[in-house]
């Protein structure tokens, strides 16, 4: 049996917390690989580490009063995969402001390679670090206009129930409020794991992944970390326009280079070339569509910027190894 390095994640404990989200992150990650395989009687493998922490690694105080012990101190985290930052529970202003000396550990962990991600009202602390400026995030809709007023420099999406933007050290993921938490663990567990591992999290925690808009972060999993701003540009723009015609001339012309240092910078820092990336962000879209079981093999193709159905069924068999319908019956949410 294959032997898998847990991944490291950090999760945020500080006075007010909401200790639904903050022991509801606990479990989420430690049982990844764990309650699935004790139902099946197999050897069970963690796929994550996770520990809380907290300044001075000291007790946290959760805004339901339950007392909790961080198992380490964030001041001695020097590195991490996934960072969680989960929902305020008390006045916003009064954690932020009681809490302050935890900003300068959240912009040197965002200055590493590792994940952020918040839950909720959590997006005010990364907000708050200027994590989030000229970037893309979400939060509960109750707190929409405070946030906007707050930090006019974020492009706040409330309409989302996940959002996802990328910097030269990491990706910074925000979920809306409350339940949108495992929206965000399941994306997550994906991106670390694959999609075979989240699907076995969502069954056994028995939750219903079919929720919210997700073509904002539909293809997060594609996402290789690298430093390359112009390859992320057109990275980004393909996700936002898979479906309509898509030239690599065109994405080129974008950013006034050729074609084939294109080729050659998305090759360096994505592994593919960006034709390739064109056609892997529109099967893993065909895929979730596919999963949500609402579409019809007919109109898949169209939806995802193909008009050639046999061409773009040929392309998802060579990349799934099944037709579209196959992959439908398999894994349509609506079976399970």
């Amino acid at each position: 049996m294959p032997y898998f390095k847990p991944f490291k994640v950090i999760i945020l404990g500080f006075d007010g917390v909401l200790g639904s989200v903050l022991a509801g992150a606990l479990d989420l990650f430690s049982f990844t690989g764990v309650s699935w395989q004790r139902f099946l009687d197999e050897d069970v493998e963690p796929r994550f580490k996770v520990q809380i922490a907290s300044l001075g690694g000291g007790a946290i105080r959760c805004s339901n009063r339950l007392m909790v012990h961080a198992h380490c101190d964030i001041r001695d985290v020097t590195e991490c995969d996934l960072l969680l930052v989960p929902t305020i529970g008390d006045s916003i202003d009064k954690v932020l402001k009681q809490n302050s000396e935890l900003l300068p550990h959240l912009k040197r962990l965002a200055n590493t390679n590792a994940d952020i991600a918040s839950n909720c009202s959590g997006a005010f602390f990364l907000a708050e670090a200027g994590l989030l400026d000229h970037k893309v995030a979400t939060t509960h809709w109750g707190y929409a206009n405070k946030f906007k007023a707050d930090f006019p420099l974020v492009d706040l999406q409330d309409n989302q129930f996940v959002t996802h933007s990328s910097n030269e050290s990491g990706n910074i993921f925000c979920a809306a409020g409350g339940s949108a938490f495992y929206d965000l663990g399941l994306l997550l567990i994906e991106r670390y794991c694959g999609r075979e591992i989240s699907t076995q999290v969502a069954r056994t925690q028995i939750i219903d992944s079919k929720r919210g808009n997700q073509n904002s972060y539909t293809n997060v999993t594609l996402h290789k970390p690298h430093a390359d701003l112009l390859v992320k540009q057109i990275q980004e723009f393909i996700e936002d326009n898979f479906n309509k015609p898509i030239q690599v001339s065109q994405l080129a012309a974008m950013v006034n280079i050729t074609p084939r240092t294109l080729n050659r910078r998305f090759q360096a820092s994505v592994a593919m070339r960006p034709v390739e990336y064109i056609q892997a962000v529109r099967i893993e879209q065909a895929k979730r569509l596919l999963e949500s079981g609402d579409v019809t093999i007919k109109s898949l193709a169209d939806q995802v910027g193909y008009d050639d159905i046999s061409s773009f069924t040929r392309l998802f068999k060579r990349t799934t190894e099944l037709t579209p319908k196959e992959y439908q019956d398999k894994f349509s949410r609506l079976a399970i």
